[in-house]
């Protein structure tokens, strides 16, 4: 049996945040379908059994309930050490680099994702998506520009400032994003994928039927 368990859907990169450092972690956990195209992050039961905030993931170990994915990644580093930053310095880049992923790339990436490939097609708004693409644009310029010369984001292996600024990069669905387009993120993006146990968004969370 699972120490951990992680409410979640294949289809969310914030939740992928949190699978993947698991998974690389060596931690023992496993994912919980949350079934949100159905509703069940509306319902009142959710709410107050998993999170007042109606969002995945979730992460459930003994008496610990812990939301929102760089919590959860803060707690994965609490627990073995890693992916957190070695140096004061590091831990405070880290940092820098999940917020600015929160604000400028996963929510522009989550809500362009989201728009253009799960809503109906006559009822995606092309004014709002052109403008998330333009936003988009420019934060994969950022990252790009950041990881010139360099393997990972911070210090000399991966952290959660990797884990955070790659949770929705590596979707198949269409959301302005090229990897081939970007030489930076394409190499640094190769490195994750050869870190031992990587496995891609769907290959680790259950999903919705395609």
């Amino acid at each position: 049996m699972a120490d951990m368990k992680l409410y979640c859907m294949g289809e969310s990169g914030n939740a992928y945040k949190c699978a993947l450092p698991l998974e690389l972690s060596g931690l023992n956990w496993e994912p919980v379908w949350v079934d949100f195209f159905n509703g069940e992050t509306r319902t009142p039961e959710f709410r107050k059994d998993l999170s007042v905030m109606g969002e995945v993931p979730i992460l459930i170990h003994g008496d610990e309930k812990i939301t929102q994915s760089g919590v959860i990644q803060s707690y994965i580093t609490e627990l073995t050490g890693k992916y957190g930053g070695d140096t004061p310095a590091e831990k405070r880049e880290v940092l820098r680099w999940v917020l600015w992923d929160n604000h400028k790339l996963s929510s522009q990436a989550g809500m362009t994702r989201f728009l253009m490939n799960f809503l109906p097609e006559d009822k995606r708004p092309q004014e709002v998506i052109g403008f998330s693409l333009g936003r988009l644009k420019a934060a994969y310029a950022v990252l790009d520009a950041a990881l010139e010369g360099r393997d990972w984001l911070v210090g000399n292996g991966p952290t959660h400032a990797d884990f955070s600024c790659c949770g929705y990069l590596f979707y198949p669905e269409h959301f302005g994003f090229d990897r081939s387009e970007w030489a930076n993120i394409n190499r640094w993006l190769g490195n994750i994928e050869g870190l031992e146990g990587y496995k891609a968004p769907y290959d680790l969370m259950p999903r919705a039927a395609a």
